[in-house]
């Protein structure tokens, strides 16, 4: 420990929980991936730089290969990186991430959107305030969204609650899990956990599309806290895509929620279609940064 230097490295069992979630809603680039409770839940082993008294922090998430440790990104953990009260200068942010680079030769991680970095690959965010009446928002779909939802709306689909986040979970490894090799058994079980974690802090919210029969057209998980909602997993089977249920759902969450200051953060996303159906709600998008280093010897360097 270099105690000259205002950024030490400390490990996760000397780490105050207490302060660490106070810096997090705290800080303006706040998220809950932040929490102390969410990484414990989705990442078996971090450490963290920590600036001063929790002035500002850097969760660093890690696994080990080879005998070699090195930083990865959790699943369903779409932005961590620096949280700070205080805006961050370029500089800070560069000191941040030349001590994470010493402790660790390799890197693949996802900063937050105030992490601006030289090298880093931006990725896209949607994300659409809800502090304005319904009314307002709709002005800015998209002339198809507004037909689907037209369409939807002659279809009498109903809109409801639900706390069943495990139902969410298997539809969506029903429909989409062979599409993403990199999700295993083992990342949803975490996610359940969290899912958990989260539920009994009353910041969960599942909402579901049936149709008139009572069948399950679309249903989704989100999380909330006091800045934004989440939108952190989805599932529509075929009948619920012929029926515009997804769109259908979307719109129902952001009229429930009108006039709240909050973000709906859509999650993403790069994939053309996905990002298309985000814009189509009229978000906008706050790309985050994606940085990767491997500054292992030869033949280490070949291990990921």
């Amino acid at each position: 420990m270099n105690l000259n230097s205002p950024i030490q490295y400390v490990r996760q069992d000397q780490i105050d929980k207490t302060k660490w979630d106070c810096c997090i809603d705290n800080a303006q680039n706040g998220l809950i991936y932040g929490y102390s409770y969410y990484l414990d839940a989705m990442s078996k082993n971090w450490d963290a730089l920590i600036m001063n008294d929790y002035e500002a922090v850097m969760p660093l998430t890690w696994n080990k290969k080879f005998g070699i440790r090195y930083l990865y990104q959790p699943p369903f953990t779409q932005q961590l990186g620096i949280f700070s009260s205080s805006q961050l200068s370029s500089d800070t942010i560069n000191i941040f991430f030349n001590h994470s680079k010493q402790h660790f030769q390799f890197g693949e991680i996802g900063l937050n959107f105030e992490n601006k970095i030289g090298g880093g690959l931006a990725r896209n965010n949607f994300i659409l305030s809800l502090n304005k009446n319904y009314l307002e928002t709709e002005e800015n779909y998209n002339s198809d969204l507004k037909k689907n939802l037209r369409r939807a709306q002659k279809k009498e689909l109903v809109y409801t609650k639900s706390d069943n986040f495990e139902l969410t979970i298997e539809l969506f490894k029903e429909h989409y899990s062979k599409n993403l090799p990199h999700l295993e058994n083992e990342s949803f079980e975490l996610f359940k956990n969290v899912c958990q974690q989260v539920a009994e802090r009353e910041s969960l919210l599942i909402r579901e599309v049936k149709d008139r029969e009572n069948n399950l057209l679309s249903t989704a998980i989100f999380f909330q806290d006091k800045k934004r909602i989440y939108l952190i997993l989805s599932a529509t089977p075929p009948d619920g895509r012929a029926a515009d249920a997804q769109h259908f759902l979307i719109a129902n969450l952001i009229r429930e929620f009108e006039n709240c200051p909050l973000l709906l953060d859509f999650e993403g996303s790069s994939i053309p279609s996905i990002a298309y159906f985000n814009q189509r709600f009229g978000a906008e998008n706050q790309p985050y940064y994606f940085v990767k280093w491997n500054n292992l010897p030869w033949p280490l360097k070949l291990f990921k």
